[in-house]
């Protein structure tokens, strides 16, 4: 487990890190189901994304 991260002398913690990483990869994800049109096969997509955003949040805690 990781204790914290140094960012130019400011320490962070990796909850925070993950909570970005997140992001920045359901972004991607996201982008990439839009252009495809798989989204549409959802029934209320606003719920899919927040659901995304903390499968792919549980996922890099647990494998990071």
């Amino acid at each position: 487990m990781i204790a914290e991260f140094d960012f130019f002398g400011i320490f962070i913690a990796p909850f925070v890190v993950y909570t970005l990483l997140a992001l920045i990869v359901t972004m991607i994800v996201r982008s990439i189901l839009w252009k495809t049109g798989l989204i549409k096969i959802f029934w209320h997509i606003a719920l899919f994304e927040v659901a995304l955003y903390f499968c792919i949040l549980c996922l890099l805690i647990l494998y990071a």
